[in-house]
């Protein structure tokens, strides 16, 4: 427990990246597999991750980050896009994979489709858009912690242009919306930032026991 703690103290919203520094292809499973293992309601996992590294497209991005030097400094950038329009197709794809993955025949998730059809029918498309925008919140608090553990530094950003990034990226052709980003990569010696004591809520201020 005291190393997760610790490593919690640890890492900050990273201003400032080192440009030569790129985080290896292990390390980058890593934070993948720990996005991909994230919990989401349903187990449904209504987004899709880019995850950029190509110069060229940050290049590209970073007007619509408002030239926040974090999109091009950063060994990767991780969009989490939610899904919109989302519907039956997306449900009975997840009942599939729980068929295989599980051995399960499908007639024996036809309660359990049901269920998850009916809570989704019943919501407006607004309100789908938000619920599956929070899904997203959920795999990027998995990637923060991810991040610290292999002391790689992550910035969560929502101060991003959405409309620039989905037609930069292709999403409105696909059905998504970047909801939230997240530049990954180390830290550069020159980011004061690193150096400032963590502000936080003390525990009176944060919990209520009832």
């Amino acid at each position: 427990m005291s190393t997760l703690l610790d490593k919690q103290n640890w890492r900050y919203a990273t201003k400032k990246y080192d440009s030569t520094k790129k985080i290896s292809t292990a390390d980058l499973n890593f934070l993948k597999e720990a996005v991909r293992l994230s919990a989401s309601s349903y187990g449904l996992q209504l987004y899709k991750v880019l995850i950029i590294e190509s110069d060229d497209v940050k290049a590209k991005l970073i007007a619509a980050a408002y030239g926040q030097t974090q999109i091009t400094d950063a060994s990767h950038i991780f969009v989490f896009a939610n899904q919109t329009n989302v519907g039956d197709v997306e449900i009975e794809s997840y009942i599939k994979n729980i068929s295989e993955t599980r051995g399960i025949p499908t007639d024996a998730l036809v309660g359990f489709s049901d269920l998850m059809k009916g809570a989704v029918s019943g919501m407006t498309e607004e309100f789908k858009n938000i619920w599956t925008t929070k899904q997203t919140y959920l795999a990027l608090g998995n990637l923060l912690n991810a991040a610290a553990e292999l002391h790689i530094d992550a910035t969560p950003m929502e101060g991003f242009n959405a409309s620039q990034f989905n037609e930069i990226l292709g999403l409105d052709k696909l059905n998504l919306n970047a909801a939230v980003i997240a530049p990954v990569g180390y830290r550069h010696n020159e980011d004061d930032t690193q150096h400032y004591k963590k502000v936080r809520k003390s525990n009176e201020d944060l919990f209520i026991t009832l």
